[in-house]
C-alpha cells in the first residue's frame, strides 16, 4: 500500500491506495475494456472487476478460462453459434430417447 486517501464528507468509507502491476498489454486490454463498458476510469473499472470477483466467488479461475475459450472460438470461426430453436430441438429429441 503505498498512502491513504479520506473520503470528502464522512459518509464514504475510508480508502487505500494500492499499486498493483500488470503487462502493458494487459493494461491495453483493460483500457479498452474500460471505455468501452461507459466505466468513468480505470480505477472505477477494477474496483468493479474487484468487487464483481469476491461477490461471485463461485466463478472460478478455471471456469473464466473455458468462458475465454469459448468466446476465442466464437469469434475466430471454430465454433457457430446455436439458436434457442435448435437447443429447443436437441432437448425435445434427448427427451424422447
Amino acid at each position: 500500500m503505498s498512502g491513504t486517501d479520506t473520503a470528502n464528507g464522512g459518509d464514504e468509507p475510508e480508502t487505500v491506495q494500492i499499486n498493483l502491476r500488470v503487462s502493458k498489454a494487459f493494461l491495453e486490454d483493460i483500457d479498452q475494456t474500460w471505455k468501452r463498458h461507459g466505466f468513468n476510469s480505470r480505477s472505477e473499472f477494477l474496483r468493479y472487476a474487484a468487487r464483481d470477483a469476491i461477490k461471485h466467488p463461485e466463478f472460478s479461475r478455471e471456469g473464466w478460462k473455458q468462458i475465454a475459450a469459448s468466446e476465442h472460438e466464437l469469434r475466430t470461426g471454430a465454433e457457430e453459434l446455436v439458436s434457442r430453436e435448435d437447443v429447443l430441438e436437441l432437448m425435445a429429441t434427448e427427451d424422447d430417447e
